[in-house]
């Protein structure tokens, strides 16, 4: 009998894509996989180094797992993804637990060492095995990033951008479509930059297009848009493809122009607002997601008030705030953190506020009406899904109160809202 394995995915969705890659090949081998850590006899923790509290919550994952070496019976721990790329030195000799370390691509060396079987550099890549449910998948089109912003050591960690061809992400999503899969999530660092690096120079344009041909994908979700790179070519593919959901998820970071320049965003205040401008022109029920770091180094109250005014003034539909936290190796580390911690917190909870408030009275519009759902889970006669306008777990749900199945599509009539839920019954 092979191996008893259990996996652990932590941090983005881009990690959970490179733990379903490897989790393919588990499965096309003779291992036997398990949910239950204390059941393993091998445990590989796919782990995140991006910011503070992934790293934390890394390290502390790694080392409860170590502990299943005394308890339990752990023989094998393997340690994989950003952390590992980042600091395998240092892991290894603060956790001597650890038996192996690779990086996040290395799914065939990993193969190798759990099943003592060499594989092939012409060995197929393993067909992912889904850790989401079934109606729904993360494709990552591109790995690394060539943006050089000066708090992100994704570069780092990911290296420069690698875009896939467009035929290998479209075989991809076709099998995933065969397998049940309804709604596809595009993913790289930066989406928008997709093809760029390419010999045959190609867009995220030309991509959306094509994906939007395979029949039985309903919806595509575009996630990780560069502002400074939005180009009208994209904005218009998003409008023309009628698969493409009225969704996009762009991380505008700041809005103070003395910051964006320090966090080398290559876009100012000024041209952020005309592309979501141009972008709710050409889509006018879009929905906006953002992401916001506060307290950056220099950052004055004057700094933050532009960046709350703007956010009231933009009334984004969906929004993640974080801290700065310094990360090692990035430009910004030479400038001094000069904003406590204490500040960070309260100008973070200040935007928090407000967006509630702009988020509920987005809800509010939808009462009374009748609202498209895919079905994400399903219980005794409760239903929780997303419309259109949500990703999974980062953005609203819609409770609906009545027998629906997991993984349709149902229309639901809207009946009640708060700041992170539509209810409404089934029709």
């Amino acid at each position: 009998m092979g191996k008893v394995v259990n996996l652990i995915s932590l941090g983005c969705a881009k990690n959970l894509v490179d733990s379903e890659i490897l989790l393919g090949g588990m499965n096309k081998s003779n291992l036997t996989i398990t949910k239950n850590p204390e059941e393993a006899d091998t445990i590989i923790v796919n782990t995140c180094g991006f910011l503070d509290i992934a790293r934390e919550e890394s390290v502390d994952t790694i080392l409860q797992a170590a502990e299943l070496k005394k308890t339990g019976n752990l023989k094998e721990l393997v340690v994989m993804g950003c952390l590992s790329e980042r600091y395998p030195e240092e892991i290894a000799k603060e956790i001597p637990e650890i038996d192996r370390i690779f990086g996040s691509n290395d799914h065939k060396q990993i193969m190798s060492f759990l099943t003592g079987k060499e594989f092939a550099k012409d060995d197929p890549l393993f067909f992912r095995s889904l850790m989401t449910p079934n109606h729904y998948a993360y494709i990552k089109i591109a790995e690394g990033c060539n943006n050089g912003c000066s708090f992100c050591s994704i570069p780092i960690m990911r290296g420069l951008q690698k875009s896939r061809t467009i035929s290998s992400i479209m075989d991809e999503a076709i099998r995933l479509s065969e397998n049940g899969t309804k709604e596809l999530m595009v993913i790289a660092q930066d989406s928008t930059s997709y093809g760029y690096d390419l010999d045959e120079k190609v867009y995220l344009s030309d991509l959306l297009k094509e994906l939007n041909t395979i029949n039985s994908i309903d919806w595509i979700r575009v996630h990780y848009a560069h502002p400074a790179y939005l180009s009208q070519r994209i904005i218009n593919a998003i409008a023309d493809c009628d698969k493409v959901c009225n969704y996009l998820d762009m991380p505008v970071q700041h809005a103070s122009d003395d910051i964006l320049i320090s966090m080398k965003r290559d876009l100012n205040q000024k041209g952020i607002k005309n592309r979501i401008d141009r972008l709710r022109s050409a889509i006018p029920n879009v929905a906006l997601r953002t992401t916001l770091i506060v307290g950056y180094p220099g950052e004055s109250e004057n700094h933050f008030n532009e960046l709350y005014d703007f956010v009231d003034e933009m009334r984004f539909d969906r929004l993640g705030a974080f801290t700065y936290s310094e990360e090692d190796g990035t430009t910004a580390t030479v400038l001094e953190d000069n904003v406590p911690l204490e500040e960070k917190n309260d100008r973070k909870n200040k935007i928090i506020e407000l967006q509630h408030g702009i988020s509920l009275e987005k809800n509010e519009s939808f009462i009374g009406k009748t609202m498209k759902v895919i079905v994400d889970q399903s219980e005794n006669e409760i239903g929780v899904g997303r419309t259109e306008f949500d990703s999974p777990e980062i953005d609203n749900i819609v409770r609906i109160d009545g027998k629906v199945s997991k993984g349709d599509f149902v229309n639901v009539k809207i009946e009640k809202v708060n700041e992170f839920e539509l209810i409404g019954k089934p029709l």
